[in-house]
């Protein structure tokens, strides 16, 4: 019995390091965002503030996770993030699966976000994309078609910023590689950039 408990306080010895590493390394990456991309948070908060108040709106996606967080945002928008407040317009490009199915079935997967880009920008709307990798082909080509309707383009990424950050007006880069720790660190500048609309659209 006593080696089962020994073997036994070696696991939980083994996964409460793991852990502790796992945690360390998510604040290592947000101690960058700090030193690195306040100015960048800041622009994007500012150009997206400026379309609503202007009567544009927010035009959100990206694929798996990075889909799930541009739902997110878009839902604190539309409801709403710490106060009492009207709904914000953002649209998230990943929740109609008719249209996305339909698109990648006729056309192929990489234009289901430029093809409703293309149905619903206009000049004064925001373009955000989000891209781990900052090479998602879906994502830039909706980058592009946005830049060439005249609206505003945000990219929120990952790693080195990918091909991505070369076609955004503004590119908030996550400097890892682990896309867990990514997606970690993009729900915080999510939650920064919502807090700073509310605060910003109202005053």
């Amino acid at each position: 019995m006593n080696w089962q408990r020994h073997s036994l306080d070696k696991v939980l010895l083994t996964m409460r390091d793991k852990i502790k590493a796992i945690i360390k390394e998510s604040i290592k990456i947000k101690e960058g965002l700090y030193s690195g991309q306040i100015e960048n948070i800041e622009k994007a908060a500012t150009i997206i503030i400026k379309a609503l108040k202007d009567g544009g709106k927010l035009l959100v996606f990206g694929n798996g996770g990075s889909a799930a967080d541009s739902q997110h945002i878009v839902a604190e928008l539309v409801g709403r993030f710490k106060n009492e407040r009207k709904a914000l317009a953002a649209i998230a490009l990943t929740t109609n699966t008719s249209t996305i199915t339909a698109l990648a079935n006729d056309y192929g997967y990489t234009i289901v976000f430029a093809r409703q880009i293309e149905a619903l920008g206009k000049s004064g709307d925001v373009a955000f994309g989000i891209s781990t990798s900052g090479n998602s082909k879906n994502i830039i080509e909706a980058i592009r078609k946005a830049n060439a309707l005249g609206l505003k383009t945000i990219g929120l990424i990952g790693g080195d910023g990918g091909q991505l950050k070369k076609e955004c007006e503004v590119s908030i880069i996550v400097n890892s590689k682990d896309t867990p720790r990514i997606q970690e660190s993009h729900g915080t500048i999510g939650h920064i950039i919502c807090e700073l609309i509310e605060e910003g659209q109202f005053k």
